[in-house]
């Protein structure tokens, strides 16, 4: 962009680039928040902008979630990219705080410009920690609305990085150039000359660069989240009992499905709660078969104060587990395989939260398009209404209990994941 030595313009794009990544980070780590303390405050000021954005079918897809989140993903690929997300967040950090260590250190004793360690291969290494740690974020809460995020803090500090490429020139003369020669912006010189031919470092940007990059940042971001989601729905430990839509948090209790819910649908309070939906158009019936003990179901539904993470105080401990055992809080409810042949037959069997499963039904709803298909269940613009749960044995399909759950989640009205 012109005028690019104006102290404004410059002022403008460091304050522009860092509230970015303030923001995408804030957003981003909702997740811990969450859990926190101070989820009540946070959605106090945060809520109305995610409800704001959910009001329209033009924006509802920036709140909707792009990867499981609240089920183990069901294959090795989306296994593989879940891990991915805390290795990307931890080692993106790392390389932030190395490279930071080393200009404040270079500025502290006066050793000129940061050209050794890291920024031997590239010239910005503390953007590209930043990037990884905030992709790693976008996995971790798959928001469309960290992607965005991420592709508007990706282009703020595009151009904040060519503002002070153009800085160390003045400063240090042809040094610097002949640095910038040598090395790569964002990836190693030799991967960066199989898509930039001509090189010309001291160009400054256009405007209609800066769009073409934005947009080309959007299409390839954005549209990666569509991608991903489309593949995390068809394949979803998800099938068709009777006229229910049962989907669950393991593919180890797929087979248990067909055994336990029947007996479900077939007790008389859950028959007669499920008679009055008969009937009406443009609604489906999405059950979540999940252990009674699954850490997670506040998103699904408000099942007791127990399930809002929020209650209990444990933020740093759970935080910790989900970046460094990206699974656990998944698999938790589903160690009793392992229990079980240790577990003496009586009543301390009978009563253990591993012999029982939870079953959550929700009013699946649009006021648009018919809902056809079972995969309709996971559309963006589809409405969720929780409706009540039932507790049921696993071994003896006895009910234990029937139970309404209020409108919302376990965090009101915030959207939260579908899967």
């Amino acid at each position: 962009m012109k005028e690019q030595n104006n102290p404004n313009n410059k002022r403008f794009n460091r304050i522009s680039a860092n509230s970015a990544i303030v923001f995408s980070f804030i957003v981003a780590l909702e997740i811990v928040i969450m859990i926190s303390p101070f989820a009540f405050y946070f959605y106090a000021v945060f809520n109305p902008f995610l409800l704001a954005l959910n009001q329209s079918s033009i924006t509802r897809w920036l709140t909707a979630f792009f990867l499981p989140h609240m089920v183990v993903p069901p294959n090795g690929v989306l296994t593989i990219i879940r891990i991915l997300g805390s290795v990307f967040f931890v080692a993106g950090v790392l390389v932030f705080l190395v490279c930071a260590g080393q200009v404040y250190l270079g500025k502290l004793f006066k050793r000129g410009a940061a050209t050794k360690g890291l920024y031997t291969l590239i010239r910005h290494p503390q953007y590209v920690g930043l990037a990884f740690a905030a992709l790693g974020l976008a996995i971790m809460w798959p928001r469309f609305l960290t992607l965005f995020l991420l592709s508007v803090m990706l282009l703020l500090y595009y151009i904040l990085a060519k503002d002070e490429e153009r800085r160390m020139i003045n400063r240090f003369g042809e040094g610097y150039a002949a640095y910038m020669n040598r090395t790569g912006m964002f990836v190693p010189l030799s991967v960066e000359k199989l898509f930039i031919k001509n090189r010309n470092l001291q160009k400054a940007l256009s405007l209609k660069k800066v769009g073409l990059i934005f947009l080309g940042l959007v299409i390839v971001i954005v549209g990666s989240g569509f991608i991903l989601r489309a593949y995390t729905v068809r394949h979803l430990p998800f099938e068709q009992v009777g006229t229910v839509d049962v989907i669950t948090i393991t593919s180890d209790d797929f087979t248990t499905v067909h055994e336990l819910l029947p007996a479900v649908l077939g007790d008389s309070v859950v028959a007669s709660k499920l008679k009055a939906l008969e009937g009406t158009q443009h609604h489906r019936l999405l059950a979540y078969f999940i252990p009674i003990d699954y850490v997670m179901q506040g998103m699904i539904a408000n099942t007791g104060d127990e399930w809002k993470l929020f209650e209990q105080h444990k933020t740093i401990g759970m935080i910790t587990k989900y970046i460094l055992h990206p699974f656990v809080h998944l698999t938790g409810g589903h160690a009793h395989h392992m229990d079980m042949a240790n577990m003496k037959h009586g009543p301390e069997m009978y009563a253990s939260p591993a012999m029982k499963r939870r079953v959550i039904f929700i009013d699946i709803s649009s006021d648009r398009n018919e809902l056809k298909s079972s995969l309709d269940d996971f559309d963006i613009n589809t409405k969720r209404t929780p409706l009540f749960f039932v507790d049921v044995h696993l071994h003896t399909a006895e009910i234990l209990q029937v139970r309404d759950t209020p409108t919302g989640s376990g965090w009101g009205t915030v959207p939260t994941p579908m899967f």
